[in-house]
Protein backbone atom coordinates (compact mmCIF):
# COMPACT_ATOMS: atom_id res chain seq x y z
CA UNK A 1 0.00 0.00 0.00
CA UNK A 2 0.80 3.64 -0.53
CA UNK A 3 2.56 5.16 2.56
CA UNK A 4 2.07 9.15 3.21
CA UNK A 5 4.55 11.09 4.74
CA UNK A 6 2.98 13.96 7.45
CA UNK A 7 5.06 16.66 8.63
CA UNK A 8 4.26 17.51 12.21
CA UNK A 9 5.59 19.06 15.41
CA UNK A 10 5.53 18.20 19.12
CA UNK A 11 3.32 20.46 21.12
CA UNK A 12 2.62 20.01 25.06
CA UNK A 13 -0.89 19.86 26.35
CA UNK A 14 -2.87 23.19 25.34
CA UNK A 15 -6.06 25.08 27.21
CA UNK A 16 -9.42 24.87 25.09
CA UNK A 17 -8.51 28.69 24.70
CA UNK A 18 -5.24 27.66 22.86
CA UNK A 19 -6.65 24.77 20.67
CA UNK A 20 -9.30 27.10 19.32
CA UNK A 21 -6.17 29.81 18.48
CA UNK A 22 -4.25 26.66 16.91
CA UNK A 23 -6.96 25.80 14.47
CA UNK A 24 -7.75 29.50 13.59
CA UNK A 25 -3.78 29.46 12.63
CA UNK A 26 -4.71 26.58 10.05
CA UNK A 27 -3.33 23.50 12.08
CA UNK A 28 -5.37 20.81 13.73
CA UNK A 29 -3.93 19.22 16.86
CA UNK A 30 -3.50 15.13 16.98
CA UNK A 31 -2.41 12.37 18.83
CA UNK A 32 -0.44 9.10 18.50
CA UNK A 33 -0.41 6.64 20.69
CA UNK A 34 0.34 2.39 21.10
CA UNK A 35 1.76 0.15 23.78
CA UNK A 36 4.61 0.77 22.49
CA UNK A 37 4.80 4.17 23.07
CA UNK A 38 6.11 4.76 27.20
CA UNK A 39 3.25 7.87 27.05
CA UNK A 40 0.97 9.52 23.84
CA UNK A 41 2.77 12.03 21.90
CA UNK A 42 0.58 15.52 21.15
CA UNK A 43 1.34 16.90 18.02
CA UNK A 44 -0.23 19.78 15.63
CA UNK A 45 -0.37 19.03 11.89
CA UNK A 46 -0.90 21.31 8.92
CA UNK A 47 -5.01 21.50 8.15
CA UNK A 48 -4.31 21.08 4.11
CA UNK A 49 -1.94 18.52 4.64
CA UNK A 50 -4.14 16.07 6.80
CA UNK A 51 -7.37 16.76 4.59
CA UNK A 52 -5.15 14.94 1.65
CA UNK A 53 -5.37 12.32 4.06
CA UNK A 54 -8.34 12.52 5.86
CA UNK A 55 -10.53 13.13 3.08
CA UNK A 56 -10.20 10.13 1.06
CA UNK A 57 -12.24 6.32 0.41
CA UNK A 58 -8.75 4.76 0.63
CA UNK A 59 -6.22 3.22 3.63
CA UNK A 60 -2.68 4.68 4.11
CA UNK A 61 -0.01 3.76 6.51
CA UNK A 62 1.21 7.68 7.33
CA UNK A 63 4.55 8.14 8.42
CA UNK A 64 4.49 11.15 11.05
CA UNK A 65 7.56 13.21 10.54
CA UNK A 66 8.72 15.16 13.46
CA UNK A 67 10.93 18.28 13.44
CA UNK A 68 13.71 16.83 14.71
CA UNK A 69 13.88 13.79 12.28
CA UNK A 70 12.06 11.13 14.79
CA UNK A 71 9.06 8.90 12.40
CA UNK A 72 6.52 6.76 13.93
CA UNK A 73 4.85 4.55 11.58
CA UNK A 74 0.81 5.12 12.11
CA UNK A 75 -2.52 4.54 10.52
CA UNK A 76 -5.68 7.07 11.21
CA UNK A 77 -7.79 5.76 14.29
CA UNK A 78 -10.45 8.29 15.06
CA UNK A 79 -10.92 12.09 13.40
CA UNK A 80 -13.68 14.68 15.02
CA UNK A 81 -15.22 16.93 12.87
CA UNK A 82 -16.61 20.62 14.07
CA UNK A 83 -20.77 19.55 13.61
CA UNK A 84 -21.14 23.08 11.79
CA UNK A 85 -18.28 23.46 9.52
CA UNK A 86 -17.42 19.70 9.00
CA UNK A 87 -13.51 20.78 9.24
CA UNK A 88 -11.17 18.20 11.28
CA UNK A 89 -10.55 19.87 14.96
CA UNK A 90 -8.59 16.75 15.90
CA UNK A 91 -7.04 13.62 14.66
CA UNK A 92 -5.50 10.34 16.46
CA UNK A 93 -3.12 7.85 15.01
CA UNK A 94 -2.46 4.62 15.96
CA UNK A 95 1.59 3.52 15.84
CA UNK A 96 2.58 0.65 14.32
CA UNK A 97 4.73 -2.26 13.53
CA UNK A 98 5.25 -3.80 10.66
CA UNK A 99 5.96 -7.24 12.05
CA UNK A 100 2.82 -7.11 14.17
CA UNK A 101 -0.37 -7.37 12.69
CA UNK A 102 -3.01 -4.74 13.15
CA UNK A 103 -6.76 -4.49 12.65
CA UNK A 104 -7.92 -1.82 9.97
CA UNK A 105 -11.33 -0.82 8.34
CA UNK A 106 -11.03 -0.71 4.31
CA UNK A 107 -13.48 0.44 1.82
CA UNK A 108 -15.22 -1.88 -0.45
CA UNK A 109 -15.18 -1.08 -3.69
CA UNK A 110 -16.59 -3.07 -6.57
CA UNK A 111 -15.49 -3.31 -10.25
CA UNK A 112 -16.99 -3.99 -13.25
CA UNK A 113 -21.03 -4.07 -14.28
CA UNK A 114 -23.35 -7.04 -13.26
CA UNK A 115 -25.15 -8.67 -15.96
CA UNK A 116 -28.05 -8.67 -14.14
CA UNK A 117 -28.35 -5.01 -13.93
CA UNK A 118 -28.91 -6.06 -17.69
CA UNK A 119 -31.48 -8.36 -16.71
CA UNK A 120 -33.56 -5.81 -14.90
CA UNK A 121 -32.17 -5.90 -11.73
CA UNK A 122 -31.09 -3.53 -9.21
CA UNK A 123 -27.36 -3.50 -7.41
CA UNK A 124 -27.50 -3.47 -4.00
CA UNK A 125 -24.28 -2.39 -1.60
CA UNK A 126 -25.21 -2.91 1.95
CA UNK A 127 -21.53 -2.89 2.97
CA UNK A 128 -18.91 -0.20 1.78
CA UNK A 129 -16.64 -1.11 4.19
CA UNK A 130 -14.74 -4.44 6.07
CA UNK A 131 -12.92 -4.52 9.38
CA UNK A 132 -9.77 -7.13 8.26
CA UNK A 133 -6.23 -8.17 10.56
CA UNK A 134 -3.25 -8.45 8.70
CA UNK A 135 0.62 -6.78 8.52
CA UNK A 136 0.40 -3.07 8.15
CA UNK A 137 2.27 -3.53 4.82
CA UNK A 138 -0.24 -5.72 3.29
CA UNK A 139 -2.88 -3.76 4.33
CA UNK A 140 -5.08 -2.66 1.03
CA UNK A 141 -6.37 0.74 -0.12
CA UNK A 142 -9.32 -1.01 -0.69
CA UNK A 143 -10.72 -4.53 -1.25
CA UNK A 144 -11.62 -4.68 -5.00
CA UNK A 145 -14.43 -7.10 -5.68
CA UNK A 146 -15.06 -8.37 -9.22
CA UNK A 147 -19.34 -8.14 -9.84
CA UNK A 148 -19.61 -8.63 -13.63
CA UNK A 149 -20.20 -12.18 -13.63
CA UNK A 150 -23.78 -11.26 -10.95
CA UNK A 151 -26.85 -12.42 -12.03
CA UNK A 152 -30.34 -11.69 -10.98
CA UNK A 153 -30.48 -13.00 -7.55
CA UNK A 154 -26.94 -13.72 -7.22
CA UNK A 155 -25.24 -12.38 -3.92
CA UNK A 156 -21.79 -12.32 -2.63
CA UNK A 157 -20.64 -12.65 0.79
CA UNK A 158 -18.18 -12.37 3.15
CA UNK A 159 -17.66 -15.63 2.53
CA UNK A 160 -16.86 -15.36 -1.21
CA UNK A 161 -13.90 -13.47 -0.33
CA UNK A 162 -10.33 -13.99 -0.63
CA UNK A 163 -7.55 -11.89 -0.07
CA UNK A 164 -3.67 -12.97 0.41
CA UNK A 165 -2.51 -12.02 3.92
CA UNK A 166 -6.22 -10.72 4.76
CA UNK A 167 -8.15 -11.89 7.68
CA UNK A 168 -11.72 -10.58 6.98
CA UNK A 169 -12.96 -10.17 10.69
CA UNK A 170 -16.57 -9.73 9.33
CA UNK A 171 -19.41 -12.67 9.95
CA UNK A 172 -18.85 -15.26 7.12
CA UNK A 173 -22.92 -14.35 6.51
CA UNK A 174 -22.30 -10.46 5.70
CA UNK A 175 -23.92 -9.83 2.66
CA UNK A 176 -21.72 -7.58 0.65
CA UNK A 177 -23.14 -6.99 -2.97
CA UNK A 178 -26.91 -8.49 -4.56
CA UNK A 179 -28.52 -7.62 -7.36
CA UNK A 180 -32.17 -7.85 -6.66
CA UNK A 181 -35.04 -8.05 -8.53
CA UNK A 182 -36.74 -4.79 -9.31
CA UNK A 183 -40.45 -4.77 -7.62
CA UNK A 184 -43.36 -4.58 -9.53
CA UNK A 185 -44.96 -1.12 -8.92
CA UNK A 186 -48.52 -1.74 -7.70
CA UNK A 187 -50.24 0.35 -9.92
CA UNK A 188 -54.27 0.50 -9.42
CA UNK A 189 -56.29 -0.42 -12.29
CA UNK A 190 -59.30 1.33 -13.19
CA UNK A 191 -61.58 0.43 -15.59
CA UNK A 192 -63.04 3.05 -17.43
CA UNK A 193 -66.83 2.33 -18.04
CA UNK A 194 -69.19 3.74 -20.23
CA UNK A 195 -71.54 6.55 -18.97
CA UNK A 196 -75.17 6.66 -20.38
CA UNK A 197 -76.52 9.23 -21.78
CA UNK A 198 -78.63 10.76 -19.03
CA UNK A 199 -75.19 10.63 -16.93
CA UNK A 200 -73.19 11.96 -19.26
CA UNK A 201 -75.44 14.91 -19.54
CA UNK A 202 -74.23 17.61 -16.66
CA UNK A 203 -77.43 18.98 -14.56
CA UNK A 204 -78.73 22.55 -15.32
CA UNK A 205 -79.64 24.45 -12.47
CA UNK A 206 -81.52 27.49 -12.99
CA UNK A 207 -80.92 30.56 -10.93
CA UNK A 208 -84.00 31.74 -11.43
CA UNK A 209 -87.29 30.47 -9.74
CA UNK A 210 -88.72 27.48 -10.17
CA UNK A 211 -92.79 26.68 -10.43
CA UNK A 212 -92.37 25.17 -7.17
CA UNK A 213 -91.08 28.57 -6.14
CA UNK A 214 -94.04 30.39 -7.83
CA UNK A 215 -96.56 28.78 -5.09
Amino acid sequence: MNEIVLNVKKREKMTKGELNSLRKSGYVPGVIYSKELDSPINFTVMETALNKLIFTSETHIVNLTFENGEEHHAIVKDVQFDPLTDKVIHVDFHAVKFGQAITVEVPVYLVGTAKGIKEGGNLMNPVTKLEIECLPRQIPEKLEIDVTDLGLNDSIFVKDLNYEGVKILNQEDTLIVTVAAKRAEEVEETEELPLDEEAAEPEVISKGKSEEDGE
